[in-house]
């Protein structure tokens, strides 16, 4: 290893206690930011806190500020004079007949509707019915005419075979 000289190594030396300066300066800066980090997080959880417990309390306040302005409005015809009640009764009176008016539409139209499907399930039950006694009719007739045809099959086969017996017994005789 070389030598150094005197000037060299204070100089090294300074160097390395300005490094040291800096380092020693950026971790203080780093730790002076942190703890400002850790005070405003905490500070935000504490607004946080502070909203929602305004919020508990702001609702309530304004649902029933809402509801009491509702009741007012409701009641301020009423209060006003025996015209304005008047007035509000007529106009109730009149909503109440337009529903009864609609509700009694609505009715007719389900009886309406209910009707119409009666009468077509009917009908196609009828008509079905008609079908299927058609086709009964049918099939009767159909086995009949069979049936008849193989009796008079069966009849004039049988009366060959007497006929052969008879000229057989003849012929024996």
């Amino acid at each position: 290893m070389a030598t150094q000289t005197q000037a060299q190594r204070k100089a090294t030396a300074q160097k390395a206690a300005a490094t040291r300066r800096r380092n020693a300066a950026k971790r203080s800066q780093s730790a002076r930011k942190a703890a400002e980090t850790r005070a405003q997080a905490e500070l935000s959880a504490a607004a946080v806190v502070q909203a929602q417990a305004e919020r508990a309390v702001l609702i309530p306040v304004g649902a029933a500020l809402v509801a009491r302005d509702a009741v007012l409005d409701a009641a301020k015809p009423y209060t006003e004079g025996r015209e304005s009640a008047e007035k509000e009764l007529g106009k109730i009176q009149k909503r109440v007949s337009t529903n009864l008016r609609k509700f009694e539409r609505r009715g007719s139209t389900a009886r309406n509707k209910a009707v119409r499907e009666v009468k077509r399930t009917r009908t196609r039950f009828e008509r079905e019915l008609r079908q299927r006694r058609t086709k009964a009719v049918r099939t009767v007739k159909g086995v009949r005419k069979d049936a008849e045809r193989q009796v008079k099959v069966t009849r004039r086969e049988v009366e060959r075979q007497a006929e052969y017996v008879a000229q057989r017994v003849g012929a024996i005789a």
